[in-house]
């Protein structure tokens, strides 16, 4: 039984060990579920909107000066869904057009690695987690966060309803968990979960279907509706609301990139927020689009998306700072973490790692 639309696979190799990886062979390509070769899939702006001719050269100088188009490419971090909904809506309404972007999304999914794509110079724009930024810098990627989609990270514990209260009470019971996923080494150590069995995740809940002692990681944007439609119901742990507390589906660039283009990156960032605001209202006509992009997704798992991670997306700061905006504190807080659990080395500044002044009004 694996989760349909399942999305605790983007962590189910681990952060550390996929940007170690990243480090070794920044030019490797990815794999599909097979094992073979694959590219990543791409989504062009025809190919979600009707095309346009361009104004002609010989126009005559009362029309509008033709605008000079960019080229860039963004590659998010699994196959097209709500987590990336203003990301398509920015393509499909025309907004990166209209930003003088000729925007091509390229998916994510298995050994495919953002952070590695990116740093190679195969694409502009990368999407990932925040502690995945931290963990590139130390190993000689320059990434930089240039807006956050989630405040609230949708990673979290799964179990079945009405088994734990407390997450310590997993000690002693099974927990299906990627290898070397650094939230889950601070979960361990801040709730003292050293006798937890670890099992491998490996994308299928068979496993904890049949347990119901045993617990998972996942999206909560997902998992749980997987689980819905097999009539199991469960509860689970986010693991913000535990204490690591990090930013979800960072929107990253390089440090070259920014300080050669500087305007390509604010009208990039500025046309993604104006794509999740669009798709606030707008989710279930952007969501069709997606879906044919990615046909194993149901409607139905992106309605029920879309409604877990609004508050998670538009909630917290982004309230009163708009989409896309990163706390300093929150930055901070993670990477004393990560030092802590021994997945960093040391911390760095801050300035270099993130920053909000491509945002929309700054």
């Amino acid at each position: 039984m694996l989760a349909k639309g399942s999305r605790g696979k983007k962590i189910r190799l681990g952060v550390l060990s996929l940007l170690v990886l990243a480090v070794m062979a920044l030019s490797a390509c990815g794999t599909d579920k097979n094992g073979g070769a694959s590219s990543p899939s791409s989504v062009s702006p025809s190919s979600v909107s009707p095309s346009s001719e361009s104004p002609s050269s010989e126009s005559p100088s009362s029309e509008p000066a033709e605008v000079k188009m960019t080229k860039v490419t963004q590659v998010t971090n699994w196959f097209a869904e709500p987590e990336h909904g203003g990301q398509y809506a920015a393509l499909a309404k025309g907004f990166y057009k209209d930003a003088g972007l000729e925007m091509t999304i390229q998916s994510g999914g298995p050994g495919v690695s953002a952070s590695q794509i990116v740093a190679s110079g195969k694409a502009e724009f990368g999407m990932g987690q925040a502690d995945e930024i931290l963990i590139a810098r130390e190993n000689g990627i320059p990434l930089v966060a240039i807006a956050a989609t989630f405040q609230k990270n949708p990673q979290g514990i799964m179990y079945h309803k009405g088994k734990y209260k407390d997450i310590s009470e997993l000690n002693g019971h099974k927990v299906y968990v990627g290898s070397g996923v650094a939230f889950w080494e601070y979960l361990k150590k801040a709730f003292k979960l050293d006798k937890v069995e670890e099992m491998k995740y490996t994308g299928s809940l068979a496993n904890f279907v049949a347990d119901p002692d045993s617990a998972t990681q996942i999206y909560v944007t997902s998992e749980p509706f997987s689980m819905q439609e097999e009539g199991v119901e469960v509860d689970y742990f986010l693991n913000y609301d535990l204490g690591y507390k990090q930013y979800g589906n960072i929107l990253f660039t390089t440090e070259d990139y920014i300080k050669n283009h500087p305007d390509i990156v604010k009208a990039y960032v500025e046309a993604s927020i104006q794509g999740w605001d669009y798709y606030k209202d707008n989710s279930e006509e952007i969501n069709k689009g997606m879906q044919e992009k990615n046909p194993d997704l149901k409607l139905e798992a992106m309605a029920f998306g879309t409604k877990a991670q609004e508050p998670l997306i538009y909630g917290g700061d982004a309230e009163t700072n708009g989409v896309g905006y990163m706390s300093k504190d929150i930055w901070e807080g993670l990477q004393k973490q990560l030092v802590d659990i021994g997945i960093l080395k040391k911390t760095e500044p801050l300035d270099d790692v993130f920053t909000n002044e491509f945002l929309p009004g700054k």
